[in-house]
């Protein structure tokens, strides 16, 4: 699938959706499609995060790991759902695993091609932070959610 065909799926997203065209146009010039395999780590906590991603299907643990317990899964995204935001927050380091279940198709956004456009337009910048600030809040809250299961559960 090229460049132009990912422009009408990416304004469709929901936390895309509603941006203004031209910064729609630039986002699509950051984005390529990815595929993931089952068991394949798609990004590791402590790794520089490059890349962030739409999956368009297939189904992607969330995990971090304790040494007492291993793999501890704290949240699975899916069709349509936003993969990492660690991209946005300087140092620019993933904080968790994220792990495909499946096989895995998404849609690859480059954070650094993505980073430099928002410093050169800064209103693209603050649009996009305040979309992903949201994203953001849900993830901290099943991570909460988790730890409460695991300290009840223990």
């Amino acid at each position: 699938m090229d460049i132009e065909s990912l422009a009408p799926i990416l304004a469709d997203h929901p936390v895309l959706k509603g941006l203004e065209p031209a910064h729609l146009e630039l986002i699509v010039g950051c984005a390529s499609n990815a595929r993931f395999n089952p068991g394949e780590f798609i990004f590791r906590a402590g790794q520089e995060a490059n890349h962030f991603y739409i999956v368009r299907s297939g189904r992607v643990s969330i995990e971090t790991f304790a040494p007492q317990r291993g793999a501890i899964t704290i949240e699975t995204v899916g069709d349509g759902e936003l993969l990492g935001w660690s991209w946005l927050i300087p140092p620019f380091e993933w904080h968790f695993d994220a792990r495909a279940l499946n096989l895995t198709r998404a849609i690859a956004l480059d954070a650094r091609c993505l980073r430099g456009k928002c410093d050169q337009d800064t209103a693209l910048g603050y649009e996009l932070l305040k979309r992903f600030s949201q994203v953001m809040e849900q993830r901290l809250e099943a991570t909460r959610l988790q730890l409460l299961d695991l300290y009840v559960n223990t």
